[in-house]
């Protein structure tokens, strides 16, 4: 089998830790791995296989030889050094917001869209990690009847806001168990994350939504190129540490049953089914963390439209929201 030179822009972070095992476990033909990350990084040691890799700083020279490079520094770093790993020959797989809607950028979700791959300019953007899981949940839907809209709510863990969001919410847990509710520090959430919830993700926008929200509707429309989706997203800050849940209200052009819906479920790639409230059974974050599928769960028609049905829908964000969908779309490109 033909072996790449991937590189990995980020990898001391959340997203690229999971890089670096996902391409372990799913034995990436990966011949050199060129590990990237910020100065303060520089001379880290990072363990790949049986290796040890010296992490080294990114700029512009870093992808000299480099076949794949998988993005996930932030979006500043991305529309700084993109460009460079392009000009040096190597696809980006961008992790962050920087090219997702611009129009001559593929956005691809591989269950749903994996041809977009192949339309590339040299970079191909991943979507949003709450995008991912609501298109993966929604896609077995859709190919029965279009959609006209989703109300989805999301229940996002804490990890999606990085490494220092992760230490602060078992800071604060750990603070608020031994030493009680008074001087609990909150640096990376505007208020305690610790036993609390809270309806704010990104920046507010002029119409109220913030820029998460509008992320869903935009990028929904463009992954399953139907404009004529719309989205209305609540996006929430939940006290969990890994998996992103979403409870997501479809209406649909046709009718659906929730027997046709879960049937659909259960065939679709990617999505594990798991919905049976005789026992109790549903999906939880606990389900998910470390796992690749979407879980889906509490189908149900919609009492309140005539094509309505709600759906709860369960991922790891730094898995198939993040690393692992980034992964499969380079799994894509070397099929080819």
């Amino acid at each position: 089998m033909k072996e790449y030179n991937v590189a990995i822009a980020g990898v001391t972070g959340a997203v690229g830790q999971v890089f670096l095992s996902i391409l372990q476990q799913r034995e990436f033909p990966v011949r050199n791995l060129c590990a990237l990350a910020s100065e303060r990084s520089t001379g880290k040691k990072i363990r790949f296989k049986s290796e040890e890799i010296e992490v080294k700083e990114l700029n512009e020279k870093s992808f000299k030889n480099v076949d794949i490079a998988l993005f996930s520094a932030g979006a500043s770093r991305s529309k700084k050094f993109a460009a460079f790993a392009v000009d040096s020959g190597a696809v980006v797989i961008d992790n962050s917001s920087a090219f997702r809607m611009e129009k001559n950028v593929p956005l691809v979700v591989p269950e749903v869209n994996p041809d977009e791959v192949f339309k590339h300019n040299g970079i191909i953007a991943n979507p949003n990690c709450s995008t991912i899981i609501m298109a993966v949940a929604v896609k077995p839907i859709y190919d029965i009847s279009r959609i006209r809209r989703i109300v989805v709510s999301t229940y996002q863990a804490v990890s999606g806001a990085g490494a220092k969001a992760i230490a602060e919410l078992n800071n604060q847990t750990e603070h608020m168990i031994c030493r009680g509710v008074d001087n609990v520090k909150n640096e990376v959430f505007p208020v305690r994350i610790a036993f609390n919830v809270i309806p704010h993700i990104d920046i507010f926008m002029e119409n109220g939504y913030t820029k998460e929200e509008i992320k869903m509707n935009d990028e929904t429309q463009k992954i399953f190129n139907d404009y004529s989706i719309k989205v209305s997203a609540t996006t929430v800050r939940v006290p969990v540490f890994t998996s992103h849940s979403e409870a997501i209200s479809i209406e649909t052009v046709e009718k659906i049953s929730a027997e046709q819906a879960k049937a659909a479920l259960s065939a679709a790639s990617g999505v594990i089914l798991k919905d049976d409230i005789k026992n109790l059974l549903y999906p939880t974050p606990l389900d998910t963390s470390g796992r690749d599928e979407v879980y889906v769960g509490r189908i149900r028609e919609d009492i309140s439209i005539s094509n309505g049905l709600c759906i709860w829908a369960v991922g790891d964000q730094l898995r198939k929201g993040a690393a692992l969908n980034a992964i499969q779309i380079a799994e894509l490109l070397i099929k080819r």
